[in-house]
C-alpha cells in the first residue's frame, strides 16, 4: 500500500483546500458552565431575594433581638443598658434551671414513650392485610397530631379533672391519680404526639424491602433474628431522627401545660411567660430572653442531631 502523509496544516486565515480535513475549533471552555449557564445564575438571584428578606425579617431580626436583649442588664435607675451575662447565668440558676431541667426531663420521657408506642402501631398497619386501614390512621393521625394547646388542654380537664367523666366514673381520684401533675402531662402530650410519631415512621417502615425477609427465611432466620440483625439497624437513624423530632415538639409545647397545670409545674415555657408579663417580677424581659436563648441553643442541637441522622435514613431506605 502506498504511505499516507500527514497534510500540513493551514494557515491562519487561508482558505481551506476541497478535499482537504476541516481544522477542528478549540473546544470552549465549560469550567464555569458556559455563558448561557452563568446567565440562568444570574437571572435566578432576583428570584430568592425575597425568600431571604423574608428569613432575614421573621427569624433574623428576632434572633438578634432576643441575642442582643440576652445578654443587655438595663440601669433601672438611669434606664441605660450595659453588656453582661447577668441574665444568662440568672436562667441557669434556681428555680430558672429547675424550670429547664423539668422541660428536658418531660420532653424525654414523652419522646421515648411516643417513639415505642408509635413504631408498634405503625407496624401494625404495615403489617395489617387491610389497605384501607392505612387511610384511616394516617387521616387520624394527621388531625390528632395537630390537636393540641388550649382545646386539648381543656378536653383532659373535662375527662380527667378533678370533677372529670371518666375520674368520676372509675374514681380514679381513690387511687392518687392526678391530671395536674408530671403523669397528667405526660398523657396529655402522648394523645397528639403518638399520632405524629406514626405519621413520621410509616414511610421508613414501608422502605424496608420484602425481599431482605424473604433472604433472611431463606437463610434459616426466624421473624425475631430479621428483626433483631436486620430491621432494627435498618430502621436505627429514622426511629433515633423521631425521637429527636419527638423531643423537640416537647421541648416547645406551651399552651398544653400553661392551661392545664399553670405554674404547679416547672417547665421553661412557663417561666418564659411569666417573666414576659410581669407575674412574678417587674422589668425581667431580659431574662425571659436569656431563658428563651437556652430553649434556642437546645433547639439547635436537637437539628444538629436530627439532619445527620435523616440523611443517613434516606441513603437506606430511599
Amino acid at each position: 500500500m502506498p504511505e499516507q502523509t500527514a497534510l500540513p496544516a493551514p494557515a491562519p486565515g487561508s482558505v481551506p483546500v476541497a478535499g482537504a480535513a476541516a481544522p477542528v475549533p478549540p473546544a470552549p471552555d465549560v469550567r464555569d458552565g458556559g455563558p448561557r449557564r452563568r446567565g440562568a445564575r444570574r437571572h435566578r438571584w432576583p428570584v430568592v431575594v425575597p425568600f431571604f428578606a423574608f428569613l432575614a425579617v421573621c427569624f433574623g431580626l428576632p434572633a438578634g433581638t432576643m441575642v442582643y436583649g440576652a445578654f443587655t442588664v438595663v440601669d433601672s435607675a438611669t434606664g441605660d443598658g450595659r453588656f453582661s451575662t447577668e441574665n444568662v447565668s440568672g436562667s441557669l440558676s434556681g428555680a430558672y434551671a429547675t424550670g429547664l431541667t423539668g422541660s428536658v426531663e418531660l420532653s424525654l420521657v414523652t419522646a421515648l414513650l411516643a417513639t415505642v408506642i408509635g413504631t408498634l402501631i405503625a407496624q401494625a398497619v404495615v403489617s395489617s392485610p387491610r389497605p384501607g386501614l392505612r387511610g384511616v390512621v394516617v387521616s387520624a393521625g394527621g388531625v390528632l397530631a395537630n390537636f393540641s394547646g388550649a382545646p386539648l388542654a381543656f378536653a383532659f380537664i373535662a375527662t380527667l379533672g378533678t370533677t372529670g367523666t371518666v375520674t368520676q366514673l372509675f374514681h380514679l381520684d381513690r387511687t392518687g391519680f392526678s391530671l395536674y401533675s408530671f403523669t397528667g402531662l405526660v398523657l396529655a402530650y402522648l394523645y397528639f404526639m403518638v399520632p405524629l410519631m406514626v405519621v413520621t415512621v410509616l414511610p421508613a417502615l414501608d422502605g424496608l424491602r420484602s425481599q431482605w425477609q424473604e433472604a433472611a427465611a431463606s437463610c434459616g432466620a426466624t421473624r425475631g433474628q430479621y428483626w433483631l440483625h436486620v430491621g432494627i439497624p435498618v430502621l436505627t437513624p429514622s426511629l433515633l431522627g423521631g425521637a429527636v423530632l419527638m423531643f423537640g415538639t416537647a421541648f416547645a409545647s406551651h399552651a398544653t401545660a400553661a392551661v392545664m397545670v399553670g405554674s404547679s409545674q416547672p417547665l421553661i415555657t412557663i417561666q418564659i411567660a411569666n417573666a414576659l408579663n410581669g407575674n412574678v417580677l417587674v422589668g425581667q424581659e431580659n431574662l425571659a430572653l436569656a431563658m428563651s436563648l437556652n430553649m434556642v441553643v437546645i433547639a439547635l442541637l436537637v437539628m444538629a442531631v436530627q439532619i445527620p441522622l435523616q440523611r443517613r435514613s434516606t441513603r437506606w431506605l430511599g
